[in-house]
């Protein structure tokens, strides 16, 4: 106890808030004259170690499991990471990579479709899984031109994006975007793979903001907007998954609410 006090005594003498700036000039006051011979001898380093934050699990209340419950190549670093890793899928870092990177892509395509399935049904009063063939919709179309527009604008975009996760900040220059004058649009301004931000992908600057015409992130925002998004985006794909088994038996969501 004696020598922690003397180490603290230690390290507040050296600061310039008890020595008025001069390190020359320190004021050892209210200190006893046990204390003061102390701080006058060479003092040991202390090193102080903070704890570790400790791993969430998807299953709180169960100890042990070995790497069922507790994986050792998950270690809590990634956004919305629980442990869940039964099959041993993400053993391999880049795999691990990977499986975030699909995670967080079909994460969001499935919370866009569960609000498009709802508004698009309560307005037209089509089933979305009939919605394409429907003759009173908007724009009607065969399975053909709905391939076609698929292997051309999807089949570009999502080309771009594969190169983009082997080869970062690739697909950002001029000769990667057909409008070149918005290529800096296009350029990653967070650093985080998956997480572009700036004022293109980020117009509301939620996780950001813009300074002298320049989005700076704001990494204590976007930590949180991380955990939230994949949150959501994992209940949007448990979601799709019961309106497929619900269009199979030929219901709808708002039919199966009751609306």
């Amino acid at each position: 106890m004696a020598a922690t006090y003397v180490a603290v005594l230690n390290g507040l003498v050296g600061s310039s808030f008890l020595c008025g700036g001069n390190s020359s000039n320190r004021v050892l006051l209210g200190i006893p004259k046990v204390a003061r011979r102390a701080v006058g001898r060479r003092m040991r380093p202390v090193v102080v170690a903070a704890a570790a934050k400790p791993k969430k699990s998807w299953i709180p209340g169960v100890r042990g499991g070995g790497n069922f419950i507790d994986p050792e190549w998950l270690d809590g670093s990634l956004p919305g990471d629980y442990g869940f890793d039964p099959l041993g899928l993400g053993k391999d870092p880049a795999f691990l990579k990977w499986y975030r990177e699909a995670e967080l892509i079909h994460g969001r395509w499935a919370m866009t479709a569960v609000v498009g399935i709802f508004v698009g049904q309560a307005w037209s009063g089509v089933p979305w899984f009939e919605a394409g063939a429907d003759p009173g919709a908007l724009a009607p179309f065969s399975f053909g031109s709905l391939l076609g527009t698929q292997l051309l604008l999807m089949g570009w975009v999502e080309s771009k994006r594969w190169v983009d996760f082997f080869n970062p900040q690739s697909q950002s220059v001029e000769w990667a975007t057909p409008w070149s004058k918005t290529a800096e649009n296009f350029a990653n301004a967070t650093g985080d793979q998956g997480y572009p931000g700036g004022k293109f992908f980020d117009p509301l600057c939620l996780g950001g903001t813009i300074k002298d015409g320049v989005y700076v992130p704001d990494y204590e925002k976007l930590e949180r907007l991380k955990l939230a998004e994949i949150k959501h985006a994992r209940i949007a794909m448990l979601a799709m998954l019961v309106f497929y088994f619900e269009a199979g038996q030929g219901k709808t969501p708002l039919g199966a609410l009751g609306l």
